[in-house]
């Protein structure tokens, strides 16, 4: 039989098994340091449950027909999940490149993938041509980590302090851009560049500066005062963008 004997006095458990014959303890295991404090888990108990507060719910594909909200998406019922909510292949083609920043972000968020939903993470791919550019943006709900595949990137952030922060990566290089902060990626050099991108939400948000600018109807005497840029090139950046007022 297996039985535990705590000794507060000492900080430790220990475990010992009882000879059906002879009932003498025989030590099997010492684990130490566990403080004799109501707030911690029972020694035995140890065996076989944990303090975490974590859900015992292992996972929360996200029923997307259902309305996201602040927490996600509702769960899909256990009967109707299948693999196929846990693996996503619409990274494995390159981004339509042909447009005004010559790059294409394709999102593996929970839109698009189900089975990131309530885990706290999420992907997306960048392919940038010649010249290409992802302009300042900031993600609101999520870290970043970025992971060169192909060719070389310049990317860089900047920190609320107003400190620039800029590394040219190659092939396997990472950079991590914190959650909220603008930052941007362009291609260095004259080929293709393809990088992988890692966050820290299912659903990390998106807000590319230049398009909140000048694609929207944020009207030229605004967008003028609080940025102190001539009305002429508002006008001209707003026409390039489609934004209007």
């Amino acid at each position: 039989m297996l039985v535990s004997m705590y000794k507060p006095s000492e900080g430790t458990l220990n475990f010992a098994v009882l000879s059906s014959q002879s009932h003498i303890p025989i030590p099997t295991k010492l684990i130490p340091h566990y403080q004799d404090d109501a707030s911690h888990c029972f020694p035995l108990s140890l065996l076989l449950s944990t303090c975490s507060n974590a859900s015992v719910q292992d996972f929360c594909v996200a029923d997307l027909k259902a309305q996201d909200g602040p927490a996600g998406y509702p769960c899909k019922t256990a009967t109707t999940v299948t693999a196929d909510d846990f693996a996503f292949s619409g990274l494995v083609e390159p981004g339509n490149i042909t447009n005004i920043i010559n790059a294409a972000v394709t999102p593996a968020f929970v839109g698009q993938f189900p089975g990131v939903n309530g885990l706290g993470l999420s992907a997306a791919r960048l392919d940038l041509g010649p010249a290409g550019v992802i302009p300042l943006h900031t993600h609101p709900g999520a870290n970043e980590l970025l992971i060169v595949k192909q060719g070389h990137i310049t990317a860089g952030f900047i920190s609320s302090a107003n400190t620039v922060y800029i590394k040219t990566l190659k092939k396997g290089e990472l950079m991590v851009f914190p959650q909220g902060l603008l930052h941007f990626q362009i291609t260095a050099g004259k080929k293709n560049a393809v990088a992988f991108v890692v966050f820290s939400s299912a659903n990390p948000g998106l807000q590319i500066l230049d398009f909140a600018l000048f694609a929207s109807n944020f009207s030229t005497p605004l967008v003028t005062q609080t940025t102190f840029l001539d009305p002429a090139l508002v006008k001209k950046l707003k026409g390039v963008l489609g934004g209007s007022g």
